[in-house]
């Protein structure tokens, strides 16, 4: 089975981080830190199919317990198609608003007669044909995450959520703040509220919901609140981070923080 299919619906949260840089030295090195998931982000950084086995391939070449989630760059069935082919167990789908936008990634996402996904019998998936149990498996393993982003799609979340197939969900605070009025400002009251009127939701249903925070305070909140899986920042955000310090340290310059994030 998928152990982070497993894992997100009981035991302790799941952290991880987003892969922003789109290198597959830097995925390798990450997945040796201890993160139990690494996003693999296709939506806000060009990574394309063969990049992204590349990354999945250096993440578990390295790691037994870092699962590379696949964050698609839309709800589009050549997409999610290719992803699955090429290797990915676990996808997020992003912008689901409705019930009908969750139909159709299931339907893309599963081989029937749950779904419609194309069929091959030779790719990377299936072992390039040596897994005889691969059709079974591809249904039990796959962890399809489906993306809410704006206030319509917490209004539709029970909804949403129902559809046969879908694994788990997760809130998106930044887009959410965006389409709310406050780009840039999950922390707004306003979004915070919206946040948790999702996740009660989720506990109300027993469905897994997963969100990012930006900083260590903010992730420690989304846990209490009982988010099961949380990323905190980012590959690249810690190089700054981490870059930005360092230089400061020699300058003799005193470093700004925003947000709780260090600039």
């Amino acid at each position: 089975m998928n152990p982070f299919k497993e894992a997100i619906g009981h035991g302790p949260v799941l952290l991880g981080t987003w892969m922003m840089t789109g290198s597959d030295t830097v995925a390798e090195a990450m997945a040796t830190v201890g993160f139990d998931f690494l996003v693999l982000d296709q939506e806000h950084v060009p990574v394309d199919t063969l990049d992204a086995i590349r990354i999945d391939r250096a993440i578990r070449g390295v790691s037994s317990t870092t699962t590379p989630l696949y964050r698609l760059a839309w709800n589009d069935t050549v997409l999610i198609k290719r992803a699955l082919d090429g290797g990915a167990t676990s996808l997020m789908v992003p912008f689901i608003n409705t019930v009908e936008d969750a139909k159709r990634a299931v339907e893309s996402a599963y081989y029937p007669p749950l779904g419609k996904r194309g069929f091959a019998a030779v790719h990377r998936a299936s072992r390039y044909g040596s897994n005889p149990d691969f059709i079974r498996q591809a249904r039990e393993d796959l962890c399809l995450i489906l993306q809410l982003e704006t206030p319509e799609a917490i209004e539709n979340l029970e909804q949403i959520a129902a559809i046969e197939g879908v694994s788990g969900l997760f809130i998106g605070p930044g887009d959410l703040s965006a389409s709310m009025g406050y780009p840039g400002n999950p922390s707004h009251p306003e979004v915070q509220a919206k946040i948790k009127e999702g996740i009660d939701k989720c506990k109300a249903l027993g469905v897994p919901c997963g969100i990012v925070g930006g900083n260590p305070e903010l992730a420690n909140k989304y846990q209490s609140m009982g988010f099961r899986f949380v990323a905190l920042g980012s590959d690249m955000s810690y190089l700054l981070a981490r870059a930005k310090e360092q230089l400061a340290a020699i300058r003799g310059e005193k470093l700004t923080v925003s947000g709780g994030e260090v600039y």
